[in-house]
């Protein structure tokens, strides 16, 4: 399997709206940037890898038909691709894969949401039939997970807001989050208003529009480029169905054995000491907690004791979403590949403000559908 490795990121600004450009503007604009910063020019893209949750958030039917031209297919070969709100992240690894089996030299895979042009909530809400109607968008499907983790592990209520405080103030450092709240407190958030118990306003990601874009490379690629690249060690993708008999919502079988094919492949034996940060999936504050469980940093029952303790925060042992995260910038389609460029970044040095000192090794991660869809890499400085 040939070496493959990050050349290039690129993110557009976040918002509620976008209204200065289209779909099509959209997705330039993360591309164009991820271009200059991998120093490649559009002749050198072999490939394009398209990711968009579904096509309902916008009720454009294929995306990928109309937008062919502006991201650069014309004449090249395009993939769509879709595992709902981990659609970010499988496309990155879909790309990886072409230039890991030696098809291409240079993937540009690029992910978006403009979730302004329709309404995600509601489109998360329909009741197919012989389905439970409990749902009211995403928070009223998870709500009840989360208060299965919070009654298993014996979790003090107020973990949930310390995650909120420590995102938003991660995303006041990043000129591209969708939310800055540098001022965010514990208090404020505990004052916000209950969505679905027991997640409050300040406690839920925002909708947003926006767009990512990753140029990634071969070999040569990469040791032909003048500035640090991310060289990626290792990829994972798992799926499980939504339900099943034995379904356990709070620590997904798919996710924890994503994790450890991932760790394995990159030759991680302590997670917790060997991986310098973790870009989390975390879309409500609780997911952080439980995914530090679900991927193996901690046993079970111990997510909540690191999140209290701190370690979780730029400087600990592990800084979780020094970005910002979901919790700051939720373009759900580009929310996976968000996690993914933003590991990259760190390893390569180029965060900014919200870079963790001496990040050598960092996860990306992707979880989509109801805990259905797991996607995962792991870079790093070295190959």
């Amino acid at each position: 399997m040939r070496r493959a490795a990050v050349l290039g990121t690129g993110q557009t600004e976040h918002r509620t709206r976008r209204t200065d450009v289209s779909m099509a503007g959209l997705c330039r604009e993360a591309i164009d940037r991820a271009l200059a910063d991998a120093g490649t020019a559009w002749d050198q893209i072999d490939a394009v890898v398209l990711g968009k949750a579904p096509d309902l958030f916008e009720g454009v039917m294929m995306p990928e038909l109309f937008l062919a031209d502006a991201i650069g297919a014309a004449g090249k070969p395009l993939l769509r691709v879709h595992t709902a709100g981990s659609v970010g992240g499988a496309t990155a690894i879909v790309a990886t894969s072409l230039i890991r089996a030696g098809v291409h030299r240079r993937v540009l895979a690029v992910a978006f949401e403009k979730q302004s042009e329709s309404n995600a909530m509601w489109a998360l809400s329909i009741q197919p039939p012989f389905s439970a109607p409990i749902t009211a968008g995403a928070g009223g499907y998870f709500a009840p997970h989360i208060r299965s983790y919070i009654r298993k592990s014996h979790a003090p209520e107020h973990i949930g807001a310390l995650v909120a405080v420590k995102d938003r103030r991660n995303g006041a450092l990043n000129p591209h989050a969708h939310l800055q709240q540098p001022d965010i407190t514990l208090e404020s958030v505990q004052r916000s208003p209950m969505l679905w118990d027991p997640i409050r306003y300040d406690e839920t990601c925002p909708s947003s529009d926006g767009a990512c874009a990753v140029v990634i490379g071969d070999q040569a690629a990469a040791e032909a480029s003048s500035r640090q690249v991310a060289w990626i060690r290792a990829t994972a993708m798992r799926t499980e169905p939504t339900f099943y008999s034995g379904k356990d919502h709070v620590n997904p079988r798919a996710g924890s054995t994503a994790a450890r094919a991932v760790f394995k492949a990159a030759g991680i034996e302590d997670p917790l000491d060997d991986i310098d940060v973790a870009e989390l999936y975390v879309p409500f504050s609780w997911f952080e907690p439980m995914w530090l469980e679900n991927v193996g940093f901690v046993g079970q029952g111990q997510g909540w004791k690191l999140v209290e303790s701190g370690e979780t925060r730029i400087g600990g042992a592990l800084p979780v979403n020094p970005s910002g995260g979901v919790l700051c910038s939720n373009p759900i389609g580009a929310s996976g590949l968000l996690r993914f460029a933003e590991a990259a970044m760190q390893v390569m040095g180029r965060a900014g403000k919200h870079q963790v000192p001496g990040a050598a090794t960092a996860l990306g991660h992707a979880y989509g559908g109801g805990s259905q869809f797991f996607s995962m890499w792991v870079v790093g400085r070295q190959p």
